[in-house]
């Protein structure tokens, strides 16, 4: 699409901050206002419109994504996107391990274990850790107190927190980084210790390489878009 305004602006609006473009409200692909509720957020999805050139790239625009995903799939279906938030918590990759004489179990539980320990102590649960890929299931208790987390969730954190769950693997990791206990490049590290593992032994490949360096950019991205819902 070609560019057709000349300015972006962030209006106070109905509670939230409305998206504007020479003076008229921004439309979700499902045609609703671009109302937000952060004034943080607003700002960053303006210099988004901001930055484009005489084309208008929807790739370099991930903030506007989020909230428009927010409005129009999100909200209106808030039960079933926190169900499918909850799901990981019954499969999560921190209960995962490789075997005990592989030295990448080691590494899985340096990085690993902190988390559900933090985890542990902060929601009063406690988690089923296994060897191999067969499934364990997790104590009923713990599944309940992690639905009722997700189920307190700010609903405009949850498009970015799902992403950010769906490409790490681990919601136990997603809520760390939302209680701010550790940074999104950390998370995104602790979760990956698998494919670098598999690189070390086996050689590079690029291709996996480029994969997993967008997978990185997207989770950041993901982890931006709620540090600014956040800072409302």
């Amino acid at each position: 699409m070609k560019r057709f305004y000349k300015s972006a602006e962030a209006v106070p609006d109905e509670g939230g901050w409305s998206i504007q473009l020479d003076g008229r409200t921004v439309r979700t692909p499902s045609r609703a206002p671009l109302i937000v509720p952060s004034g943080a957020l607003a700002q960053a999805i303006v210099q988004e419109w901001a930055d484009q050139g005489e084309e208008i790239d929807p790739r370099s625009m991930p903030l506007t994504g989020f909230a428009n995903a927010t409005i129009d799939h999100v909200l209106p279906g808030l039960a079933d996107f926190r169900a499918q938030m909850t799901a990981y918590g019954a499969s999560d990759l921190l209960y995962y391990r490789a075997d005990e004489t592989e030295g990448l179990f080691a590494r899985q539980a340096v990085a690993w274990d902190p988390l559900l320990d933090w985890a542990s102590a902060h929601y009063g649960i406690v988690f089923a850790v296994t060897s191999g890929i067969m499934p364990v299931d997790q104590p009923e208790l713990s599944l309940v107190r992690l639905a009722a987390v997700v189920d307190a969730l700010d609903p405009w954190l949850l498009a970015g927190a799902a992403t950010m769950t769906q490409l790490a693997g681990t919601l136990i990791g997603t809520l760390a980084h939302l209680e701010d206990r550790l940074d999104a490049d950390a998370l995104f590290d602790a979760a990956t210790i698998d494919e670098r593992w598999q690189a070390e032994q086996w050689g590079e490949d690029e291709e996996a390489s480029a994969l997993l360096a967008a997978r990185r950019a997207e989770h950041l991205g993901a982890a931006r878009y709620c540090g600014l819902v956040i800072a409302r």
